[in-house]
C-alpha cells in the first residue's frame, strides 16, 4: 500500500461518520480532516486526494474542495496538482523563526489581554488547567486542546483580532513541527501555563509577560536540546 493509504485512508475509515446536521457538510469534513492532522493521525506530507476523500467519506467534490482549500489557506496543506495536496511540514529553521516571532508577539498579547480578560474567564482556565494537572500524563490531544484554548482566549482577550489571527497561524507551524515528534513535556507546559495564569489573575503586569516570555523561550530551547 502507498503511504496515502496506509495512514490517510486508515485515519480517514476510523474516524467517525459525517452527517448532515447543524454544520454544513463542507464544514463537518474541514473540521474532521484538521482533528486527523493535528492530532497525528494523518502524518506529515501524506497525499490528500480530492477525490479519493471524498470517495471515502462518501460526499460529494464540491464539499470536500472547499475544505480543502479552506485548510491549504490556514497553512495546514499544500497544493500539488489540481486535486491533489500534502499536509504541510515545517523544517527546524521555520520552526525557530515561528518561535522568535511568537516570543514576541504573545508577550504583546499577554500585556493587552491583562487590562480586558475577566476573573472569570481566568478562573475557568485555571479550573481546567488544575484538573489536567491532577490527571496526570494526559492523551495529547486533551492537552493540544487546552493549550490552543489557552492561547486563543488570551490573544481574542488583547482585542487586536489581527493579533489573535496571526498568533493562530503561528501555534499552526508549530503543531506542524511537533507533528514529527511526540510531545514530552506536558508537565512542564502545565507549570508554566499554572504560572502564567495565577499571575494574570493577581493582575502582575511584570510576572505576567517573564511568564509567558519564559514559556515561549523554554518551548524552544526544548526543541534545540533535542538536535
Amino acid at each position: 500500500m502507498t503511504d496515502y493509504q496506509d495512514h490517510t485512508l486508515a485515519a480517514i475509515m476510523a474516524a467517525k461518520p459525517l452527517y448532515m446536521k447543524s454544520a454544513s457538510l463542507s464544514e463537518q469534513v474541514y473540521t474532521l480532516l484538521k482533528e486527523l492532522i493535528l492530532e497525528r493521525k494523518i502524518p506529515g506530507s501524506s497525499e490528500m486526494l480530492e477525490s479519493r476523500l471524498a470517495e471515502e467519506l462518501q460526499v460529494s467534490r464540491t464539499p470536500m474542495r472547499e475544505a480543502l482549500v479552506r485548510l491549504a489557506g490556514e497553512n495546514l496543506l499544500e497544493r500539488r496538482g489540481a486535486r491533489s495536496y500534502t499536509v504541510r511540514t515545517i523544517d527546524i529553521k521555520e520552526y525557530l523563526d515561528t518561535m522568535a516571532l511568537r516570543e514576541v508577539l504573545e508577550a504583546e498579547a499577554v500585556g493587552k489581554a491583562l487590562d480586558k480578560i475577566s476573573a472569570a474567564t481566568l478562573d475557568d482556565l485555571l479550573k481546567e488547567l488544575r484538573e489536567l494537572i491532577d490527571a496526570g500524563e494526559a492523551q495529547e490531544h486533551l492537552f493540544w486542546r487546552f493549550d490552543e484554548k489557552l492561547h486563543n482566549t488570551i490573544a481574542e482577550a488583547s482585542g487586536n483580532l489581527v493579533l489573535a489571527q496571526v498568533l493562530k497561524g503561528l501555534r499552526v507551524n508549530v503543531r506542524l513541527f511537533r507533528l514529527h515528534s511526540p510531545l514530552h513535556r506536558q508537565q512542564e507546559n502545565h507549570a508554566e501555563h499554572l504560572d502564567l495564569l495565577t499571575a494574570m489573575r493577581e493582575g502582575d503586569r511584570e510576572k505576567s509577560l517573564a511568564s509567558i516570555r519564559k514559556h515561549i523561550v523554554n518551548l524552544r530551547n526544548d526543541v534545540i536540546s533535542s538536535l
